[in-house]
């Protein structure tokens, strides 16, 4: 299979810009996957779609602003023609860094720049008076690891008071407030962009949704580069996913297990969920199809093809073209069906993009949501 198998048109115009209001007003369409049907409801409408004794798993995790803005500094050593040392602070230079997780040692964290060939080893980049980091290596994939003098701790609370929100290229202008940028239900700090899905849940359908007799479990999954980096190779074989840092409690995992061993679905809010889920799920600790708590890094490639072991349904925006987040709504279309005609749900899925720009939903991040069941 390709990836420009996954790929469709898309009008500019239909690329959300900013969240609608109230957020359970957005667009939802409903994917009947066996009966290979739609439906164009609100997003309010989901608790007619939900039953008693479901879990719904979100990812509480919650974004920091992982966009800095600074100026480039560096000592050159130059030897005239007498032999002598003479150091000169070069000119200072605009750069932009972008966090985008924290390594094991105190300090380094792995980073994008732009422009990235300005960068050389031992260049300071100066955000602040009191917050810098260094350059310490060069990675070939463009990726750049810096040292803070801060903890992690502390490098997240300087960025929030002087970074900007990681929104995604296509959203032409910062939003003011951040909450706009954030769930409703966002707990631990980590993330580099939101998890989109959970956009759509307000207070008031949360409570709506439990006092119908719905459960709710959580997952952490901080957000990197993985979940939006295009995949380069025509072939998907010959993609890698980055590994992103996620934790399953076992409060969590309890909640999990009972659900699936007494027959009651589990609905997935978003596909950071559908992939930490999995994810462990692939791991030999599961081997008894058993969650325990976990906390390490996951990597898993979802396309068609691949065999859902835990959930039974899922919430989820509309994607990219030719993004692994298309390629997995995909495989969970074409999984399981009982007509497999069907083939790998992909070209289902394709369909009911283009019914999705035919009807005007909005795509992305801000965009409208699906529910596939």
């Amino acid at each position: 299979m390709k990836t420009s198998d996954f790929d469709y048109n898309l009008p500019t115009e239909l690329i959300a810009q900013k969240p609608v209001e109230p957020r359970d007003s957005s667009r939802l369409m409903v994917v009947h996957k066996n009966k290979q049907a739609t439906e164009d409801r609100s997003f309010f409408d989901i608790i007619d779609y939900l039953q008693p004794g479901d879990l719904l798993v979100w990812n509480n995790s919650k974004v920091f602003k992982a966009r800095l803005f600074g100026k480039l500094e560096r000592n050159k050593k130059d030897i005239d023609g007498d032999g002598v040392e003479d150091k000169r602070l070069l000119k200072q230079q605009d750069v932009e860094i972008f966090l985008v997780r924290p390594m094991k040692n105190k300090g380094v964290w792995k980073v994008l720049a732009k422009p990235g060939r300005r960068l050389k080893l031992g260049m300071r980049v100066v955000f602040a008076d009191d917050f810098y980091c260094e350059v310490m290596v060069k990675e070939p994939d463009g990726e750049v690891l810096v040292q803070f003098p801060d903890d992690e701790d502390l490098v997240r609370e300087k960025a929030n008071k002087y970074g900007h929100i990681p929104v995604p290229p296509y959203v032409k202008e910062e939003p003011e407030d951040f909450a706009s940028y954030q769930t409703v239900y966002a707990g631990p700090e980590g993330s580099v962009a939101a998890p989109t899905a959970g956009f759509h849940f307000t207070p008031e359908i949360i409570k709506k949704i439990k006092d119908k007799g719905i459960e709710f479990a959580e997952v952490t999954l901080h957000v990197g580069l993985g979940t939006f980096l295009p995949v380069k190779s025509e072939n998907l074989d010959g993609h890698k996913m980055h590994s992103e840092w996620v934790e399953l409690n076992q409060e969590n995992a309890d909640k999990i297990n009972k659900a699936k061993a007494e027959g009651r679905r589990v609905v997935a809010v978003g596909t950071t969920t559908v992939r930490t889920l999995e994810g462990i799920a692939s791991l030999a600790s599961y081997a008894d199809k058993k969650f325990e708590s976990f906390t390490g890094d996951i990597d898993i490639f979802i396309s068609p093809g691949f065999e859902f072991k835990v959930i039974d349904a899922m919430i989820t925006n509309f994607h990219l073209p030719k993004s692994t987040l298309l390629m997995l709504v995909s495989a969970f279309v074409g999984d399981k069906l009982a007509d497999h005609s069907f083939g790998d749900g992909r070209e289902f899925m394709l369909d009911c993009y283009k019914k999705a720009v035919d009807e005007k939903y909005r795509f992305f991040s801000f965009g409208d949501a699906m529910f596939i069941h």
